[in-house]
């Protein structure tokens, strides 16, 4: 009788990868169950739309490609990509743009340069990015928080405006969704009022605007979580928060009346997402402690500036695409010691 004798590893392991992945996506929990909380049933919608869009659009390439699907969508990274996509999106934004968003991120951002660990763009932001360049109306009008809205849209209410863009009798979108903080600040700014006076509105809490902030706290607890279970390191998200804080108090300092306190850039827009779960994407992130500072703190830094002088009020999304273009370079200049050798050794 013949025995097979299989070659090493002996010991069964399940996916690193899926793994990770499934720990990112329980870290999300706390930030998903705030936005829906705060922002109604669309967050919810638009994560299950997003995430059959990514696993269907996944599938079919793969399968296009003669290769086995399942070892595939096992590792979870569509699904990260669709939460991440789906929780920077307005909460009523209509179905086929998300399908549209989240199509072109698995399918061009993702797939075409060769599936996961080749893709040199975050697919979730470039996603967001061709929303908000092409339809940036829709990718700007958000539901107002729950306690400030009279109107809190029910289930089915949020499914037929999502899916059909038809508003409860007597409503319209003007009465149900509005600028997002960030946008209201950039406008007001430029209308020559002065942050004390726009921050004594009803909206706005004791960081950032009411609802978002408490967002942005959430979130945070589910990235620091991540740091804890040693799936991210610190760096980035230290490096993306520390850069964003510093610039922003000392232009506070110099004039607090025109540009807005340091803590309210952290809790406002998609910062906290941004810093613990979208720079820190292993695959377009470099792979060295100084070169992962030196990234972060860019980010930070093209945040600012773009929110301060640019032309959208939120710039997660761009900052995180433009340094995803200069990571090459930093890896180039800026590269890890070779294991085994000692600091200073010949090489």
């Amino acid at each position: 009788m013949e025995f097979v004798t299989p070659s090493s590893p002996h010991s069964e392991r399940s996916n690193s990868v899926s793994k990770v992945m499934l720990e990112v996506l329980l870290a999300l929990l706390p930030g998903v169950v705030a936005l829906t909380y705060y922002f109604g049933w669309g967050v919810l919608i638009n994560i299950v739309l997003a995430t059959v869009t990514a696993v269907v659009a996944e599938a079919i390439v793969i399968r296009m490609r003669g290769r086995p699907v399942m070892p595939v969508l096992s590792d979870l990274s569509a699904v990260v990509t669709a939460w991440l996509f789906a929780m920077a999106i307005p909460p009523l934004l209509p179905w086929w743009m998300t399908v549209l968003g989240m199509a072109f991120a698995v399918i061009v951002v993702k797939q075409l340069y060769g599936g996961l660990g080749y893709n040199s763009f975050n697919p979730a932001m470039a996603a967001y990015v061709l929303l908000l360049i092409s339809y940036p109306v829709d990718m700007t009008n958000w539901l107002s928080p729950v306690m400030l809205n009279d109107h809190v849209l029910s289930f089915v209410e949020t499914f037929r405006a999502i899916f059909t863009g038809a508003l409860p009798n007597g409503l319209t979108w003007d009465t149900v969704t509005g600028a997002t903080p960030l946008d209201g600040m950039r406008t007001q700014l430029d209308m020559n009022k002065m942050v004390s006076e726009i921050t004594s509105s009803p909206l706005w809490g004791d960081f950032g605007a009411r609802g978002w902030e408490w967002v942005g706290n959430w979130v945070f607890l589910g990235g620091v979580w991540l740091i804890y279970r040693n799936v991210i390191r610190w760096h980035m998200p230290v490096a993306v928060l520390g850069s964003l804080f510093v610039i922003s108090m000392f232009f506070c300092t110099i004039d607090p009346e025109t540009h807005p306190f340091s803590m309210f850039h952290l809790f406002s827009g998609g910062v906290m997402l941004g810093a613990f779960f979208i720079a820190t994407d292993p695959v377009t992130a470099p792979v060295s402690r100084a070169g992962q500072m030196i990234f972060g703190a860019s980010i930070g830094a093209i945040i600012y500036a773009i929110r301060s002088w640019g032309g959208y009020p939120d710039a997660v999304a761009f900052a995180v695409l433009l340094m995803n273009m200069a990571v090459p370079m930093i890896d180039y200049y800026i590269q890890p010691r070779v294991v085994g050798h000692r600091s200073g050794e010949d090489e």
